[in-house]
């Protein structure tokens, strides 16, 4: 009841006097509905097959008046067109009703959509830390679809109510006996339909799980297609695939066995149902011909209402798990999110320095990845930051990005400390190249556009020059607009890099990161970068991660690593003469 509640406030956040203008249209077209009906009477009265008594009960008096009324329109002809012109009101409203529920519905599957990516872009990065991108992912497509529908079967939920809350005060108007029979025996199957609701609520759960496993599997496999190929591992993926479907199809086929159970046993309860009305408006309430007429068409037309509510029940019920995902990742995002809505990002100036002091950082899970680490980064120099791996360099550039926050110590610019509110300019004023680069599905023009969307033909050459990626991208087909593929698959791993730092040199931020950037590079290339790097001295902080440490010959400073700690700082030749220290065993090591 929770879930539904927070589902009916969420409807009314975004739909507002919508959803109650279409509620109400809803019960005129129920008040239509039944007039369109009870005109059947006078229809039948003027066949002569049947004849209405007069009486003193309201159902006497109105099927009397009901007889007289085609003399005051005019005979069968005024009776059948006012017949024609209730049910053309009714279905015109019908449209107006079913394109508003489209409407709502897929309004409100944007309004999800839109919120919870939202949340996931400004979540901080513990947030993703602690989630598998395929989790999110399936949350953020399957999950969120299933929500919508869920919607849909809401609004149908909600338009069952008021067309039943409506036709019950009529029926109860007309025959309150037989109505509140029906009333009764229709509480009675709802609450003996909890079963099937709860039984709908798990079966969605268990589909949720299979769901997440399936797309956990498939990016794993789509992701890792090389090695899947390289170690001849296809029959066991298919072998998964095929177990994971299966799983799959029998929960559908689960759930429609389920949903078949339950409407068997409401047609065999509407059938007995109908037969006792009937035995009841006879035998106990000694109901004329047409007063039972009357009951009959009350009973028709309420009974399918009543078990209309139980489909919506058990839609809703296999849609509440995914609307319960969607709403814990959304809240759990928002949670987590980095800096206040409508934070301005103002890039910030980087005159003198970057400086941490004392700075120390674990993870969740305990492991201790900076151990009061305080270096100071000088403006407009390079400065290398070398180690073993695991001695925690790429925790420090996390932290230099703002991607984690200092749990001991501070980070700050030009010796003001860096806030929370300041990270957003920070993240303007870096320009990244990681050792594993992400280029986007589009064309090279795209990519680089992404950093500085009215960039210049000739600036983006300018870039692809000073990143040594000019040669390659002009052997392209189509030069800039040649499509690079998914992941930039037509490109090698040498020319991602290079264009994904020609990306960052397009940004002209005040700071560069290059976290393992020539990795990937041939030595000439290699010597092309180093020329690149050295052109920035004096222009550009610039931060290197290195572990080929013939790259940083040239670095103001460099930064030892080991543990976590700051173990050695100083100049590449001062380090390299230090025989008994860190920086020294790597040069040999490397020389050997």
């Amino acid at each position: 009841m929770q879930d539904l509640l927070y589902f009916y406030k969420q409807m009314h956040d975004y739909a507002g006097w919508k959803l109650y203008g279409t509620m109400f249209v809803m019960g005129i077209m129920s008040l239509l509905d039944g007039a369109a009906v009870l005109l059947l009477i006078p229809l039948i009265s003027l066949t002569g097959v049947m004849s209405f008594e007069g009486g003193s009960t309201v159902v006497a008096s109105l099927l009397t008046y009901l007889e007289r009324l085609p003399e005051l329109v005019g005979g069968l002809p005024g009776i059948l067109i006012l017949y024609v012109l209730l049910v053309t009101t009714q279905q015109l409203l019908a449209r107006f009703v079913e394109i508003q529920h489209a409407g709502l519905q897929h309004g409100y599957f944007r309004y999800v959509r839109v919120r919870i990516y939202e949340a996931l872009l400004h979540a901080d990065w513990r947030f993703f830390m602690k989630h598998r991108n395929s989790d999110l992912l399936h949350t953020l497509t399957a999950e969120t679809a299933k929500a919508s529908t869920g919607a849909h079967s809401f609004l149908q939920l909600m338009s069952g109510l008021v067309f039943t809350g409506i036709q019950i005060a009529v029926a109860f108007w007309l025959a309150p006996s037989i109505t509140l029979f029906v009333i009764v025996s229709g509480v009675m199957l709802l609450l003996f339909s909890r079963h099937f609701v709860r039984r709908s609520m798990e079966l969605g759960g268990r589909n949720l799980t299979l769901g997440e496993e399936y797309m956990a599997g498939i990016t794993d496999h789509m992701n890792g297609m090389k090695d899947v190929k390289s170690n001849a591992l296809e029959q066991s993926r298919l072998t998964w695939f095929e177990r994971v479907t299966e799983n799959m199809k029998q929960e559908q086929v689960e759930f429609t066995k389920v949903k078949t159970k339950s409407r068997m046993y409401y047609k065999l309860a509407s059938t007995t149902l109908t037969a006792l009305v009937i035995f009841a408006a006879v035998s106990l309430f000694q109901a004329q011909t047409a007063q039972l007429l009357l009951v009959i068409v009350i009973f028709a037309r309420l009974w399918p209402r009543v078990t209309g509510l139980q489909d919506g029940l058990e839609q809703l019920g296999t849609r509440m798990p995914s609307f319960r995902e969607v709403r814990k990742v959304t809240e759990e995002a928002e949670q987590a999110r980095e800096w206040p809505k409508g934070t301005v990002a103002q890039p910030l100036a980087i005159d003198e320095s970057i400086a941490l002091k004392h700075v120390s950082f674990s993870y969740e899970s305990g492991k201790a990845a900076l151990k009061d680490v305080s270096v100071r980064i000088p403006a407009r120099r390079t400065t290398a930051v070398v180690g073993k791996s695991g001695a925690g360099k790429s925790t420090l550039i996390d932290v230099l990005l703002g991607l984690h926050r200092p749990q001991q110590g501070e980070m700050s610019i030009d010796g003001q400390r860096v806030t929370n509110e300041m990270i957003p300019g920070l993240r303007q004023s870096v320009g990244y190249v990681p050792q594993d680069p992400f280029v986007f599905h589009g064309t090279v023009g795209n990519n680089l556009r992404l950093v500085k969307p009215d960039a210049t033909v000739e600036e983006m050459w300018e870039a692809l020059r000073f990143a040594a990626a000019d040669e390659f991208v002009q052997k392209l087909p189509d030069g800039l607009d040649t499509e690079l593929g998914d992941r930039g698959v037509r490109l090698s791993g040498g020319e991602r890099q290079r264009l994904v730092l020609a990306r960052a040199i397009l940004r002209q931020t005040p700071v560069l990161i290059l976290d393992e950037a020539t990795s990937a590079l041939d030595s000439d290339n290699e010597q092309k970068i180093q020329q690149a790097l050295e052109n920035m001295r004096g222009r550009m902080t610039v931060i290197v991660i290195a572990h080929r440490l013939s790259t940083i010959r040239h670095a103001d400073q460099v930064l030892v690593l080991e543990g976590g700690r700051v173990i050695q700082q100083g100049g590449y030749q001062t380090l390299a003469k230090e025989k008994n220290g860190a920086f020294h065993d790597l040069l040999q090591k490397q020389q050997v």
